[in-house]
């Protein structure tokens, strides 16, 4: 199954056919306490480092949130994708829990945009999904509710079920356009989380076969030699059926371990992404 997604001018195709996809995660206020105050006072200068590292690295898509507290989010993100739009052609995936700034963000973007996210709690599901179906966007479905974060990979998956049935029967979306979010917790507090995590992707691969994305980031939080954790995981989720991750794409360590999976899964045929990834960092 492919989701396919577009700026003006770039198509960036997910699968399980095709290679992994990188969505950079940078462009993000959380944790950034002075990208957090430029935002606030209306400076978005600092996107044209953010774009220009994270397009270096590899990313495929760029991640786009403004949330940044006392701002308004709606302009930031308004503003940002215009910007963002004049730095790259990458496709991008836009990031908000409000819908009136998802619907500013899918107003301005210029293609078919990638929306993060929705839940399955009813009234996410009966806000969120009429804009994804308006503006022909695809979305992030987060099998999480009003009662929990199911912990159990059989819970997840029954919100998945839900999640789809309503995107695909009331709202008409096609099921391509669903990307599910398996959910990835912190292993430093939990080292089971994890399994659970592979877990669930394995069951949703094989009753939807729907592309699957997450924060890899959020695996390693509080741990450290973070960047470690998450590359040995790229490869046991891909394997498992994961077919992108939010990710920092600045780190070459965790972008060469999806490159590598992609080559001992056989989604590099010959190798020549992976010779010619090598031969670009030699040069």
């Amino acid at each position: 199954m492919h989701t396919t997604l577009s700026s003006q001018v770039r198509t960036v195709t997910i699968g399980h056919d095709q290679p992994f996809a990188i969505i950079g995660e940078r462009i993000n206020p959380t944790g950034r306490k002075l990208f957090q105050q430029q935002l606030r006072a209306g400076d978005l200068s600092r996107l044209t480092v953010d774009v220009e590292q994270q397009v270096h690295g590899g990313a495929m898509l760029l991640d786009v949130n403004m949330g940044a507290p006392l701002a308004d989010e709606a302009a930031l993100m308004v503003s940002a994708i215009t910007i963002i739009q004049q730095l790259t052609d990458l496709p991008l995936v836009i990031d908000s829990s409000i819908p009136e700034v998802l619907e500013a963000g899918l107003k301005t973007y210029r293609g078919k945009a990638l929306v993060n996210s929705v839940t399955a709690e009813d009234e996410r599901l009966h806000t969120i999904l009429p804009l994804v179906r308006q503006y022909g966007a695809a979305v992030i479905g987060l099998p999480n509710d009003e009662e929990e974060i199911p912990q159990e990979p059989e819970r997840r998956l029954e919100l998945t079920r839900k999640l789809i049935r309503t995107a695909t029967d009331t709202y008409r979306i096609p099921l391509e356009d669903i990307v599910i979010d398996p959910l990835a917790m912190p292993v430093g507090a939990d080292t089971g989380h994890v399994v659970r995590t592979l877990e669930t992707i394995a069951l949703i691969r094989d009753e939807f076969g729907v592309n699957m994305t997450l924060g890899a980031s959020n695996l390693s939080f509080g741990m450290p030699d973070r960047d470690a954790i998450t590359a040995a995981f790229l490869p046991l989720a891909a394997a498992s059926g994961l077919t992108s991750a939010i990710m920092d794409a600045r780190s070459p360590q965790v972008v060469t371990a999806a490159r590598a999976a992609d080559l001992l899964l056989g989604r590099d045929e010959w190798g020549a992404a992976w010779i010619a990834a090598y031969r670009r960092k030699k040069q």
